[in-house]
């Protein structure tokens, strides 16, 4: 007979679902840095700075002007993790963090660092081209701040806004929102591009690019992730029918 016509076989069956739940509601996490990134200065409009050390998100108001800063992730490899640890379409993301590792301003072209606030939104446009400039050497090879405005659109939605409390030193990680057309890049596996830019008058936040030397001070963009609940709720399902009794021959199901 079918170990499922068996009471003991379906409360082994309900058993081994139970384990099999407990293993897959644990998150998994997977991480990465930048595939390209810039930053731009409204002092030089005209200038890329896409192969820089460092990063900026600056306040207009400052000595040496605004800074905005743009990053792009590819997250088809973290889509591929999940997607052998649950199923294809078996997961959920849980929560998004954003690592960055302060930077002293080693060129005039920045201003000094200074505590404030600064936001990061998603981009809905993944084409900008990082370029080649440096702030020893610019170039007009990719994103400035005249094209910048080129790359924003009406769908970019706000990622939050973060205190940042000074120093040239040291990382922190920003809990990033969730608004529904990130989420669905993250669930893709698209490019993520993400734009980080002053939210006060007074923050200068100046932290390592992708070329910085020592890689696990570059910015990582990490995603947790969760199971769907389908599969977990036909597993309780499992352990509800192993504790029936299967009926026998002129015996009432109880």
């Amino acid at each position: 007979m079918s170990c499922f016509t068996k009471a003991s076989g379906i409360a082994a069956w309900g058993v081994a679902c139970a384990i099999s739940a407990s293993v897959a509601t644990a998150a998994t996490t997977a991480s990465m840095n930048p595939t390209a990134d810039a930053f731009v200065a409204a002092s030089n409009p005209g200038n890329n700075y896409g192969a820089a050390g460092a990063l900026s998100a600056a306040a207009a108001g400052l000595a040496s002007g605004e800074f905005q800063s743009v990053m792009r992730f590819d997250t088809s490899i973290a889509k591929t993790t999940f997607d052998t640890q649950y199923g294809a379409g078996n997961w959920t993301v849980q929560s998004v963090n954003l690592r960055l590792t302060a930077a002293a301003p080693n060129n005039a072209i920045y201003n000094a660092s200074a505590a404030g606030t600064f936001a990061a939104s998603w981009m809905q446009n993944d084409t900008w081209v990082e370029g080649t400039g440096t702030p020893m050497a610019p170039t007009t090879t990719g994103i400035t701040f005249n094209t910048l405005p080129s790359f924003l659109g009406p769908n970019d939605a706000p990622l939050g806004s973060f205190a940042f409390a000074g120093g040239t030193s040291g990382s922190a990680n920003y809990s990033l929102g969730l608004p529904v057309n990130f989420v669905n890049d993250l669930l893709a596996g698209n490019l993520v591009s993400m734009r980080l830019l002053a939210a006060d008058s007074s923050v200068s936040y100046l932290f390592n690019s992708r070329n910085f030397g020592t890689a696990s001070s570059r910015p990582e963009l990490s995603i947790t992730v969760v199971p769907e609940p389908t599969c977990i709720s036909l597993c309780a399902m499992g352990l509800l029918l192993g504790r029936r009794r299967v009926r026998g021959p002129g015996q009432p199901q109880r």
